[in-house]
């Protein structure tokens, strides 16, 4: 972000800047002439107030058609930025407790950084340069902030990203597509997505290969999404969601498109073999896959998570990997 940008602006990354000392001075910038950000607040106080500017349906437009059908890299982009855009209020008014300001989840059954150290030991993190991305308002990097880690948050809605500077914090924050990272090869000593991009994007692995391009040889990329037994099964949190409905090995991406048959929210399935051929063949190593299990203490239901659904099949699938 550029020295003095006005808060609730978020520039995409300069193209003359992606060089690997001018991601570093991203920090320098942010120490040297912090933003003022505004004082923190909680989820549930007035959602950021200016108006909108991006392009967005309004509440009498119908219910968009939910089908399967092909989608590509670019309908598939185009569709969950608008989405994203469009529903990034809701969510945080849904899901901000949970996630809380400034916490590492890695999904809905709230497994968090602090216990699971995916990404290493938390003392481990000072000095680190770490890229989020798909932080939407930008938890995680907050979490490794505070730990003494210099995190990016990428995310491809600029209004994700405006909630990070409704709640506060100096960090960098850019908006992009991570299907094309606007850094400098070997930029970056950690790089972490907990439910980010890789579920909405037609070809993971022009996401695997661009984040392997800008970490640093045989450093670790962790992403978290949803694991992939749930295609098969129907996206409901109570006993209509434990039968199987449609077949676990049929790719065919999940679309909403409006009447016109445009897309307006866009869901790709991989299996477990899927997944792990996109990591190897995009230069990782796979060094761990956890199924994090239902805690007791979880009584929240969030779209088909449940403890019913929980304690019986896997929800979240994290794949631990190390560039090699």
């Amino acid at each position: 972000m550029r020295e003095g940008a006005h808060p609730g602006r978020i520039p995409a990354f300069p193209a003359e800047e992606t060089s690997q000392e001018a991601t570093q001075g991203l920090w320098q910038r942010f120490r040297d002439h912090p933003l003022r950000l505004g004082r923190k607040s909680t989820t549930r106080e007035p959602i950021i107030q200016e108006p909108e500017t991006y392009e967005t349906g309004g509440p009498e437009d119908p219910d968009p058609e939910a089908t399967r059908r092909d989608a590509g890299v670019a309908e598939s982009a185009r569709a969950n930025r608008r989405w994203w855009d469009r529903n990034a209020d809701e969510y945080q008014i849904d899901h901000g407790t949970f996630l809380g300001d400034d916490r590492f989840v890695w999904g809905p059954e709230g497994l968090d950084e602090v216990e699971a150290e995916l990404l290493g030991p938390p003392e481990d993190l000072k000095g680190k340069d770490v890229l989020e991305i798909g932080a939407g308002a930008a938890q995680c990097s907050r979490w490794l902030a505070g730990q003494g880690a210099r995190p990016v948050a990428l995310d491809l809605s600029h209004r994700q990203l405006q909630h990070s500077l409704r709640i506060g914090g100096s960090f960098p924050l850019v908006c992009a597509d991570a299907g094309a990272l606007p850094f400098a090869d070997a930029s970056f000593d950690l790089a972490c997505s907990a439910y980010g991009a890789l579920p909405f994007v037609a070809d993971p692995r022009l996401v695997l290969r661009e984040v392997r391009r800008v970490l640093r040889p045989g450093r670790r990329f962790v992403f978290s999404v949803t694991h992939p037994i749930r295609w098969a099964f129907p996206d409901e949190p109570g006993p209509e969601g434990l039968s199987v409905s449609s077949s676990y090995f049929d790719r065919t991406p999940y679309v909403e498109q409006d009447e016109e048959g445009r897309a307006v929210y866009v869901e790709h399935h991989r299996t477990v073999g899927d997944r792990v051929r996109d990591v190897v063949a995009s230069g990782f190593r796979l060094v761990d896959l956890v199924e994090p299990e239902w805690p007791s203490w979880n009584s929240s239901e969030w779209g088909g998570w449940s403890p019913l659904r929980g304690n019986l099949i896997p929800g979240t699938a994290i794949f631990v990997c190390e560039r090699d």
